[in-house]
């Protein structure tokens, strides 16, 4: 997948350590202009486990939530897993307060997610 971009806002998707899996390493914060981006590389994905590396997003708005929302929805109606990784405290303060958190699984690093698929 080429890397998507908009003004510091960029998504690259690799291949994940196994077949099934392939990782999307957002870099720049997820905002009412770049959520839709980010949809776009979820919806492009088709491997059965999706990883989005957030560990270079410094912050995200109520539109980010809504997009990772959409992408938790669009993968567990496909029978796809939904990891997140490397989180710093902001993100996962504003998924904890908006009530979201639950619904992801999430981990430090790209290797414990893979780690985790088995």
């Amino acid at each position: 997948m080429p890397a998507m971009s908009t003004r510091g806002f960029q998504i690259t998707g690799r291949a994940g350590a196994t077949a099934s899996a392939h990782i999307l390493c957002v870099t720049g914060p997820i905002t009412h202009s770049t959520a839709p981006a980010l949809q776009e590389a979820v919806r492009a994905a088709t491997s059965t486990s999706l990883i989005i590396d957030l560990s270079e997003v410094p912050s995200v708005d109520s539109m980010a939530i809504g997009a990772l929302v959409r992408a938790y929805v669009f993968c567990n109606k496909s029978g796809r897993k939904l990891m997140l990784v490397g989180m710093n405290h902001r993100v996962r303060n504003v998924l904890r307060l908006t009530g979201v958190d639950s619904l992801f699984d999430t981990y430090a690093t790209i290797p414990e997610a893979e780690s985790a698929l088995g």
